[in-house]
């Protein structure tokens, strides 16, 4: 399957308003390790989620992950932390070939608001407590996307 920029520019936005929607939130702080690297199914693994994938083409490789409560279907006193270690919640997971097209896909998904944790080659899209807890294991850069809450009174 041939992938366009404009084919992952739409799976992109989708992505960040199915999961993300138009919140802002403030980082915690925590002991951030070294950023994690590998394929979408070994970064999947260190957060102990089974990733459906949704685009597998050269340039990148995006599943949807459910945390470790979301798929034992409960939910724990701060959700944001998995019973065995791993993200509450649903996020979005990609791999990219280049660190140009990561950060083209980024520098066009953060149009659509959002919280992005980033590592070299791969992201992750998520609510603020998703993302927080995937640092804890995974490492990388919390960046936000624009915060469309003043434009539409949320």
């Amino acid at each position: 399957m041939k992938v366009t920029r404009p084919m992952l520019a739409v799976a992109g936005a989708a992505a960040v308003l199915t999961l993300a929607g138009c919140t802002s939130g403030t980082e915690q702080r925590a002991t951030v390790p070294v950023t994690a690297t590998g394929s979408l199914e070994h970064l999947a693994a260190e957060v102990k989620c089974t990733p459906n994938i949704q685009i597998d083409a050269d340039e990148i490789r995006q599943a949807v992950c459910k945390g470790a409560e979301d798929a034992e279907g409960a939910k724990g006193a701060k959700g944001a932390q998995g019973a065995k270690g791993g993200a509450a919640g649903k996020f979005i997971l990609a791999t990219f070939a280049t660190d140009r097209g990561q950060r083209e896909w980024i520098n066009g998904a953060k149009d659509y608001g959002g919280h992005y944790l980033v590592g070299r080659k791969w992201v992750a899209v998520g609510e603020t407590g998703t993302v927080t807890a995937l640092r804890r294991t995974l490492g990388g850069d919390i960046e936000e996307g624009t915060d469309h809450s003043a434009h539409s009174g949320h």
